[in-house]
């Protein structure tokens, strides 16, 4: 479990988020985060997906980034707020050259911190342990896939469709692929 001032270090993905208040710190209320958004972070395929059972906040601290919200982009710059409520597809990207900051929550936090400590495990095993860049091949399919379907109550992919989301995870299992 995530505990505060914990980085978790995503940048084969270009991100890296530092716990600010884990679960625990707030009763399940809420898990609040400060993301770092490097240059070009999901511009490539990002994950659109939903909470069914979270509201996701987002207030951008410093520079510009896009939010993809129900079905288009939106582009945000410092000072700027967003609130996705329960069960609204939504994605984010960085198409800048610099770095943005970012003050993320979830409410309630469920286990979406363990979401994120899973990612990096996951980064860690299709990167051969951050030796090889990162990559949306068979093998990582085949991870994000069971890492996926663990977090079904926190987070539902939407693009790529559920529906292959769950059929890979079911063949990841049956290979017995785990992180």
């Amino acid at each position: 479990m995530a505990t505060k001032n914990q980085v978790l270090d995503m940048t084969p993905v270009g991100m890296i988020f530092t716990v600010l208040q884990a679960g625990a710190d707030t009763g399940g209320k809420s898990l609040d985060l400060h993301w770092e958004l490097l240059p070009g972070c999901n511009m490539k395929d990002p994950l659109v997906h939903t909470h069914p059972h979270a509201i996701e906040t987002y207030e951008v601290l410093d520079g510009e980034m896009e939010f993809f919200v129900k079905d288009k982009w939106v582009r945000a710059k410092k000072g700027d707020k967003l609130s996705v409520p329960i069960g609204i597809s939504h994605a984010f990207r960085n198409p800048t050259e610099n770095t943005v900051t970012v003050y993320n929550t979830h409410q309630p936090a469920l286990r979406m911190e363990n979401y994120f400590e899973d990612v990096c495990k996951v980064l860690d095993k299709v990167t051969d342990n951050r030796t090889k860049d990162f990559g949306m091949s068979l093998k990582t399919m085949l991870y994000m896939s069971v890492l996926m379907n663990n977090y079904r109550e926190e987070i539902i992919a939407r693009r790529p469709p559920d529906a292959a989301i769950k059929l890979l995870g079911f063949v990841s299992k049956l290979m017995g692929i785990n992180y």
